[in-house]
């Protein structure tokens, strides 16, 4: 087991391979499709966007409402296949890192060899075990969109497996 920073995927998204287990600390972005969609419209007018997407890592969940006394709700990973669309033009801009499930399309894995990018699965039907490794939750944007707004968490060994990487390794085909 690796225990990696996000900070440290802009140097380390290369050097990982289909199959590394990794316990994942540090800043991640939650973006589901409608955030995907907003966030590329931003892009295309060189408007501001919500976050620093260089080295960034999104977390594909929509968190439920957060109970009393606990920092969020349920956050398991969502089907990554619907922010396929929206994932290069992500990467062209310093995305590193993607968290979800799933297999991803062609158009990404291509995506992930050009730009170093990283593609983590996370255990689907977990949410509540995911929702013990996030230290801080802090909405950031898109507020409307309920549990889908773009959120800032904190995350502390957060288990992850590489499904896909940087240099064509996919689990999804080995």
């Amino acid at each position: 087991m690796r225990h990696l920073n996000t900070a440290q995927l802009r140097e380390t998204a290369r050097a990982l391979r289909a199959g590394d287990r990794v316990l994942l600390s540090g800043a991640v972005y939650t973006a589901r499709d409608a955030a995907h969609k907003r966030i590329c419209a931003l892009l295309e007018q060189g408007a501001a966007l919500p976050f620093p997407l260089e080295g960034a890592c999104i977390y594909y969940a929509g968190p439920t409402p957060t109970p009393p006394g606990r920092v969020i709700g349920s956050c398991g990973p969502t089907t990554s296949g619907r922010m396929d669309p929206f994932a290069p033009l992500l990467m062209k801009h310093g995305l590193r890192g993607m968290i979800g499930k799933g297999e991803r399309n062609a158009a990404v894995a291509g995506a992930m060899r050009e730009y170093g990018t990283v593609y983590f699965c996370a255990i689907g039907g977990a949410g509540a075990l995911a929702a013990e490794c996030v230290t801080a939750n802090e909405e950031i944007a898109f507020f409307d969109l309920g549990c889908e707004s773009v959120k800032r968490l904190e995350l502390r060994d957060f288990p992850l497996v590489v499904a896909m990487d940087a240099v064509g390794g996919s689990l999804f085909r080995e």
